[in-house]
């Protein structure tokens, strides 16, 4: 029998790429590992992941939600209860025992689709957010936001020739999922020189150059707040997007797992798209997708999220049921954080005042360091970033020289990609490149994390960093 190898696996995996976890996420654990050493040569005493959105990750330390960790503990060992009487606030006892009496056990399945109550709270969160009704029977909750991306992909994939339109810079989950799944991207540029706006011409050509190539589109992704680059969208321009959907017979897919995120929200508000489609009256295919893992809950770890499909038809519906049953149910744990998400301590609740303050606290600090990292960015020479107004991330331009492209092409690296090794390299900050989430010809940058303290001596690392690749190759 021939031994297992490469050539005999399917090959769409080896066309899957994710530079959030690529090759810089990598190196950067060989030297966390390597500074545990007591002779190690490295020039850094730290390595700081600005690589990912994980808010809770050893180094970032976003504070915990003291609320939904004291409904985890008792909903993981009930008898805390009465083994540490006076510990948990009334309210936290309350919500467990609501819960306790739906679920039972967090160490049993749970029905397929997510548990019914807390279906029913994420409707009653939904409707309340936008003034449209939602019905739980729509809701399915997921093991985070990207279980039920990757399932809504491949399931809209029906051939080869089916197209996903996605928005450059995207997040690489998109472009993976449409590679295992064997289907083609349909990229649409985003107007990296106003503010990252999505341009409705753009898409308007991708649509006629899938068309001319024979390619179907079958969806359209939308990611409001921005990631990586941390737009928002105007009402405008969302209902722009669905008239098009409508027109070319899209499925709306709209991530918006950063819709709390929001560093300026009088000037840059949220507003969903299951809001405007209701409102519109459209009848385009839509599904929402939120999640624990952003907002100021940052419990990633948990893989909770929720996505809510809008005008698909009951066998549709009962087709997603089918394929989701096959993986039993989403994580307990992060079903009950979904529950915290959509219905957190209320004003006059024991809970409330240290809630307010915490979530406070998280949003003032990511609004603060996003302001002071995209000014000091844009001081140095050939450096263009723009203030985000949502999500987590900046993702600065870079201009490279052609001495500095050309050593990237010396060592086989795109030349945004050899900047952010030669900057893990001295400094042991892990970023992403550009490249990694798809960028105009000739255009660079890199995507980092609003999420590291200490953000004076973050940004002066990257400042220093900087000023000597400039040196040496020029600007």
């Amino acid at each position: 029998m021939a031994p297992l190898t490469i050539e005999s696996l399917n090959p769409a995996l080896l066309k899957v790429e994710y530079a959030v976890r690529g090759e810089l996420a990598i190196k950067a654990e060989e030297y966390r590992t390597k500074l545990k050493t007591a002779d190690h040569d490295l020039p850094f005493d730290r390595v700081i992941s600005s690589n990912i959105g994980n808010p809770q990750q050893q180094g970032l330390d976003q504070p915990q939600i003291t609320f939904l960790r004291q409904l985890a503990a008792l909903m993981e060992y009930p008898a805390l209860v009465e083994l540490a009487p006076g510990v948990f606030p009334d309210d936290v006892v309350k919500r467990a025992k609501q819960l306790q009496a739906e679920i039972g056990s967090i160490g049993a399945y749970s029905h397929s689709q997510g548990v019914p109550l807390i279906r029913e709270h994420v409707a009653k969160f939904i409707e309340e957010r936008d003034g449209y009704p939602s019905d739980p029977k729509n809701i399915f909750l997921t093991a985070g936001a990207s279980a039920g991306v990757s399932l809504l992909i491949s399931m809209l994939i029906s051939s080869p020739d089916s197209g996903i339109m996605i928005p450059i810079p995207q997040y690489p989950l998109y472009t993976a999922t449409i590679a295992q799944y064997s289907g083609k991207p349909i990229p649409y540029y985003l107007d990296g020189s106003s503010d990252w706006n999505t341009s409705l011409e753009e898409i308007k050509v991708a649509l006629d150059k899938a068309e001319a190539e024979g390619t179907k589109p079958k969806a359209l992704v939308v990611i409001n707040p921005g990631n990586p680059t941390g737009a928002l969208l105007s009402e405008d321009t969302q209902i722009e997007l669905i008239h098009i959907c409508e027109k070319h017979g899209l499925v709306l897919l709209a991530d918006e797992v950063y819709q709390s995120n929001l560093h300026k929200p009088d000037t840059h508000p949220f507003t969903s798209f299951k809001k405007l489609v209701s409102q519109l009256k459209s009848t385009v295919p839509l599904v929402s997708f939120h999640s624990v893992s952003k907002g100021v809950l940052g419990e990633c770890g948990r893989r909770g999220g929720y996505f809510e499909c809008t005008n698909f038809s009951p066998e549709i519906l009962a087709l997603i049921y089918k394929m989701v049953s096959v993986g039993l149910c989403p994580p307990l744990q992060g079903q009950i954080a979904v529950d915290t998400l959509v219905r957190p301590p209320k004003e006059g609740e024991l809970s409330f005042p240290k809630w307010k303050e915490e979530t406070d606290k998280i949003h003032a600090a990511l609004a603060e360091r996003t302001k002071i990292m995209a000014d000091r960015l844009n001081k140095l020479a050939g450096v263009e970033c723009v203030n985000s107004p949502g999500a987590l991330y900046l993702y600065p331009k870079i201009t490279l020289s052609s001495k500095a492209i050309a050593e990237a092409e010396k060592h086989g690296k795109q030349p945004d990609a050899f900047y952010a090794l030669q900057l893990l390299d001295e400094t042991g900050i892990c970023v992403v490149p550009g490249s990694g989430f798809g960028q105009r010809e000739g255009h660079w940058h890199y995507r980092l994390t609003c999420l590291c303290p200490g953000v004076e001596e973050y940004v002066g690392k990257l400042e220093k960093f900087h000023n000597r690749f400039i040196d040496k190759f020029g600007v």
